[in-house]
């Protein structure tokens, strides 16, 4: 089963990672089905959005330090509660049909790997479900 490795700049990062499931999909020779993109991290999460405008993500991460910020009445004693619960919040897998051999995202769309407590090293899990 595939996995990509990235390491995170930021304590919030979103790293565009489009391209290399497209690479994965293309590669597994499959025409039609699913693919599965998972983040095996209680603090990191998968999201799908504008992948081509820099400021829409920009917008989504001072939306989420908003309404979830960094200190608050947590009780988890490693400091990170804030991560754990955005990530709970927003997923840790997505699930893309596959056309043709492609993904069938919308023009505008992009696959982020969203790290709440970098700088880290993240795994990105991804499965290619074949239409039977």
């Amino acid at each position: 089963m595939p996995s990509l490795s990235f390491k995170t700049t930021k304590k919030t990062s979103f790293v565009n990672i489009t391209q290399h499931i497209k690479e994965i999909v293309k590669n597994s020779g499959v025409s039609s089905g699913l693919c599965l993109i998972y983040v095996p991290h209680t603090t990191a999460c998968v999201i799908i959005n504008e992948g081509v405008d820099p400021t829409v993500v920009k917008d989504i991460s001072q939306a989420i330090e908003g309404l979830i910020p960094w200190s608050g009445l947590y009780e988890h004693p490693e400091g990170n509660s804030a991560a754990h619960i955005r990530s709970a919040i927003i997923g840790n897998s997505r699930i893309v049909p596959l056309e043709n051999g492609e993904l069938m995202l919308g023009s505008w769309e992009g696959i982020f790997l969203v790290d709440f407590d970098g700088p880290r090293e993240r795994k990105v899990i991804v499965k290619i479900l074949k239409e039977v």
